[in-house]
């Protein structure tokens, strides 16, 4: 069923395009018979300009959306056409500014491997600050359709990073398989319940981690709303840096065998990146949402006024009650306020 789509769609495109092909044609025609009752050859040269402007923007379009063709992607290092696809491979990527070699063409392994060396510090940096910015909208945006859009915009535009950093040439139709790559690689592209407890256990640990520990303590009423915010945020911070290194490996894979280790060597790297970031946005989501809560709390216990009747003992306790509350919330405040 999915072939035969595919093969609608791509039909479909076809026609669309032939029809749009006899359209301009048709109205560039006519124009130039238009110009042709001015002088006999004024309407042919019209209308040859017209067919090579045509001719020249389906051939730019041609070169932005297909790719150069490039050798085929050994299994291993020792098959045969290994040294041709590193060598274009190579030729393929930017040369880092600060590869000690960077004047030199890409002509041997070892030159290839440091240059990508150096994009990746310059890729994971890129993951991991699109990640952080994941992890505040994830805890503050979860479950709304602004969140979903938005972490999802960041993820788009850290593939397309990673994919500007090792091309030197840009290229629609590359973009459009490394995001395929991308999305299928992820949890539950597929629904596959066998690697969920593989994708769960490091947002868990984040999340339960003696950093978060330290900053909830036991018997707060607000714990479970803290652990919402932090879950929410860890494993929306989780996929992004899923996305970074399944995108940063793709990128960087010199053999089939190097693909095919893609997948499980992400989770193993996403998962320390997880660490590091969550390790460092606990804290300021703590204190923020902390103090945003006692703010809220001091301007809720305004409201609450002393009963104006006598003889209403349960009022006149809450009133006391939430004065007492209000001042020990304030005096928090202000001792924080000063540190």
């Amino acid at each position: 069923m999915q072939k035969k789509l595919t093969s609608l769609i791509r039909t479909g495109g076809l026609l669309a395009l032939v029809f749009l092909l006899i359209v301009l044609i048709n109205q560039l025609y006519g124009f130039s018979s238009i110009i042709g009752t001015l002088h006999p050859f004024a309407g042919y040269a019209v209308f040859a300009i017209g067919m090579t402007a045509l001719l020249m923007f389906g051939v730019k379009t041609y070169r932005v959306w297909q790719p150069p063709s490039m050798p085929c992607l050994p299994d291993t290092e020792q098959s045969p056409g290994f040294n041709a696809y590193v060598t274009a491979f190579g030729n393929a990527m930017p040369n880092h500014p600060k590869h000690p070699e960077a004047q030199k063409g890409a002509q041997d392994l070892r030159w290839v491997k440091a240059n990508l060396k150096l994009l990746e510090i310059d890729a994971l940096n890129q993951t991991k600050a699109i990640a952080t910015k994941n992890f505040f909208i994830g805890a503050f945006a979860q479950n709304t359709s602004y969140g979903t859009t938005t972490s999802t915009m960041n993820n788009l535009k850290l593939v397309w990073r990673i994919y500007k950093i090792h091309h030197r040439h840009h290229h629609i139709r590359d973009y459009i398989d490394l995001c395929r790559f991308t999305y299928e690689s992820l949890p539950l592209s597929d629904f596959s319940k066998e690697e969920l407890p593989s994708h769960i256990k490091p947002v868990i640990q984040s999340s339960f981690s003696n950093t978060l520990a330290s900053l909830l303590p036991g018997g707060n009423l607000l714990t479970p709303f803290f652990m919402n915010l932090f879950l929410a945020g860890a494993t929306n911070t989780y996929l992004t840096c899923l996305s970074g290194i399944i995108s940063l490996r793709y990128s960087q894979a010199l053999t089939a065998e190097e693909k095919a280790e893609i997948i499980r060597q992400s989770k193993f790297e996403a998962s320390f990146m997880l660490k590091e970031i969550v390790k460092e946005c606990n804290p300021i989501l703590s204190v923020t949402v902390s103090k945003a809560v006692k703010n809220a709390g001091v301007d809720s216990l305004d409201s609450v006024q002393a009963n104006a009747e006598k003889g209403n003992l349960a009022q006149d306790i809450v009133s006391h009650l939430a004065q007492s509350i209000k001042h020990i919330l304030r005096e928090n405040v202000t001792v924080e306020k000063g540190e």
